[in-house]
């Protein structure tokens, strides 16, 4: 195919649609491929020339340049990255392939490049003297760092053979993430009698329903999401029903086919291990925590190891609890990992009045997102919403709101995608397809992805609990995003360090139970009828039943991750069974309770092997300290909320990466965060 990009490709120039949005109808994959090819020659042509350029390096002929550079490529790859995750086909599967190892030896060609890094060095060691700004310095800092440990001061043969690693990192991670969405679609489970389904709304039948019609198929097909823990589990009658979809949930990427994904697990860890020995670190884990506000493994393990005890003991109290409740149903079998969804909710009920399946009605998506998740931004940050039904999206089910300031002038555009399909990955995520940028007078716009069950048509989108708080948090990445206003592209939005990434989204969550948010969307799909006020005290109050196993669940994936990362090479070449090196991490740990599987599994874990959080997932539970002491700090402020979300947006959400991280918030808050919020709501102290 010609590379050449002739002036109708979309990429060619900046979208002259609405704040750049893509022309997503024009975004073939031969329009891609041809943009990769020129983008990847264009860049390196403007790289080449910042190298070239006479006299000594300066801020604007080697870092701003450097950030001018490469447009065309990234215009290209943003459209790519989000088409492969919520909308993938063969052609786009098949480029993914081709293109992912071609991607990392392109970066490395910039990163490991030798002259820029002097130049960089050079400025970097008069950083001082060259009277800058301090977004200038965050800046000239970040990129050092970035050179540095992508490894552009080795020798040349230590960066050709890091270069070699790297590449083979990409083939494999984008092979785990093809072989993971291909076996979540194959596991999915057919149900042919209704009866099986028993305990599952009306509403989850027919979206069961319609997913077995779209394949072609006779009987209810329920899909899977990402975790290992699905939706179906808390209401299912059937124990061979809920056996049949936790044993599918579980066995993705395992199960000896096509798409087995443990010699790739196995792979992937020693290839980084090594690379993490080649630029001077015991471990993958070493060098990842050494860029991260955690900054080291002894860190990560304080919080950790002062919140497993308590978290295992309550788990285990819960477990009996469950346990008995099995026993009171005339079951005498061994309470088993299958039973844990179900009877958590048929005690929460019981104890609490609280039938988390009894919310359904009340939570229509497109309500809760207009009505819940838009007014909640209203309420805090004054924010306008309009559906942009002139501008299309990437699929039928895409929606495009233009998002207006306070002032009425134009923020920037959200892309919502929220129900599930075979070509799109599982879980949810926030994807920037323009960053907001002064530099280059680009404003945001930014897409969330959901997989919430497609209803018949003319049905409503009935919500879990669980969804409607996914809505929320994923829309505090969105509101990262559109509320960035900064100068360089490198520190825009969510361009922070990745254990920081995940709070602004947490604290978003607090929103779906703030009263006067739930009173505007929790309204009866039928009659629009008010929540009933035991089940709102209960979701503005939420009990600690529960929260040991959820947070055991969430630390035993954490676990894994870690167990995996923390290997040097020669321990990660010695692993020969994956199943059985994950099971003795967990014990070693204590996090090894039967009846508790870890929220992920190495084989299907997405987030650690085919995205960004390789030693990371801890991300998670980092992130929600300084979460549970900024809802704190919000319900102090109560009295005005509308100034209270102004200063949150201000000193956090409007600087992307400008300053380092904890020094924002510690500058927001007064001091750093305090651990004892999440304890609390956790149920663990």
């Amino acid at each position: 195919m010609s590379a050449d990009v002739r002036p109708s490709n979309p990429f060619a120039e900046p979208s002259p649609l609405p704040y750049g949005l893509p022309p997503f109808a024009e975004c073939t994959p031969a329009a891609l491929e041809a943009a990769f090819e020129q983008g990847m020659a264009a860049q390196l042509a403007e790289v080449e020339a910042i190298v070239a350029t006479p006299g000594p390096a300066t801020f604007d002929n080697t870092l701003e340049a450097l950030e001018r550079s490469g447009r065309l490529l990234r215009r290209a790859q943003r459209v790519f990255w989000l088409l492969t995750s919520a909308d993938t086909n063969p052609e786009l599967e098949a480029l993914e392939t081709a293109y992912a190892p071609r991607f990392a030896v392109h970066a490395d060609e910039i990163m490991l490049n030798r002259r820029l890094f002097d130049r960089i060095d050079a400025l970097y060691a008069e950083r001082a003297q060259l009277g800058l700004d301090a977004e200038q310095v965050r800046l000239l800092e970040r990129y050092h760092t970035d050179l540095s440990r992508a490894g552009a001061a080795l020798d040349e043969p230590s960066r050709l053979h890091l270069a070699d690693l790297n590449r083979q990192i990409a083939e494999c991670s984008t092979a785990f993430g093809t072989n993971l969405l291909a076996d979540t679609n194959d596991s999915a489970v057919l149900f042919s009698d209704v009866a099986e389904l028993d305990g599952l709304g009306p509403d989850a039948i027919g979206a069961a329903a319609e997913a077995a019609r779209q394949r072609g198929l006779d009987g209810y097909l329920i899909t899977l999401v990402l975790p290992t823990h699905q939706p179906a589990l808390e209401s299912l009658h059937e124990p061979a029903s809920r056996r049949r979809l936790l044993a599918a949930a579980q066995s993705r990427g395992s199960r000896g086919n096509a798409y087995d994904n443990r010699d790739l697990i196995r792979r992937l860890a020693v290839l980084r291990a090594e690379r993490a020995e080649l630029l001077g670190y015991r471990s993958h884990s070493d060098y990842v925590l050494a860029d991260r506000t955690a900054k080291d493994n002894a860190s990560v393990d304080d919080m950790l190891h002062r919140i497993i005890p308590a978290a295992t003991a309550n788990a285990s109290r819960e477990a009996a609890e469950l346990a008995a409740a099995k026993r009171a149903d005339g079951d005498d079998a061994p309470f088993e990992a299958s039973d844990w969804a179900y009877y958590a909710a048929r005690v929460r009920r019981d104890r609490y009045a609280f039938d988390a399946s009894a919310i359904r009605p009340y939570v229509e998506l497109e309500r809760v997102l207009t009505d819940g998740v838009f007014a909640a931004a209203t309420l805090l940050y004054g924010l306008g919403f309009v559906v942009r039904d002139d501008l299309a999206g990437y699929h039928p089910d895409v929606v495009v709101y233009e998002v207006f300031d306070a002032d009425g002038s134009g923020l920037g555009l959200f892309v919502a995608d929220f129900f599930t399909r075979d070509g799109k990955r599982g879980g949810a995520w926030s994807e920037s397809l323009v960053p907001q940028s002064r530099l280059l007078g680009e404003r945001p716009v930014v897409a969330n992805n959901l997989n919430v069950p497609k209803p018949p048509a003319g049905s409503p989108a009935l919500l879990t609990q669980d969804e409607v708080a996914t809505l929320f948090h994923e829309f505090g990445h969105a509101l990262h995003a559109l509320f960035s206003d900064v100068s360089y592209p490198r520190l825009s939005g969510t361009a922070v360090a990745r254990d920081f990434v995940e709070f602004p989204s947490q604290v978003n969550e607090m929103w779906l139970s703030w009263p006067a948010v739930l009173d505007g969307y929790a309204r009866h799909v039928d009659d629009g009828s008010p929540l009933p006020p035991e089940l709102a005290a209960a979701l503005r109050n939420p009990p600690t039943f529960n929260q040991g196993v959820e947070t055991v669940a969430s630390l035993a994936a954490t676990w894994i991750d870690l167990a995996w990362h923390r290997l040097t090479r020669a321990e990660a070449a010695a692993v020969t069974d994956v199943a059985e090196f994950e099971a003795r991490a967990l014990a070693e740990a204590g996090l090894d309770l039967d009846a508790i599987p870890p929220r992920y599994r190495g084989p299907y874990f997405n987030h650690v092997f085919a995205s960004g959080y390789s030693a990371g997932y801890y991300s998670y539970l980092w992130s929600e300290v300084l979460d549970a002491d900024t809802v704190e700090w919000f319900r102090e402020h109560a009295g005005d909320l509308r100034a209270a979300g102004q200063a949150f947006r201000d000193a956090l959400l409007s600087r992307g990466g400008t300053a380092p991280e904890l020094e924002l918030y510690d500058a927001f808050r007064g001091r750093p965060a305090r651990i004892e919020p999440l304890l609390a709501r956790r149920g663990l102290c």
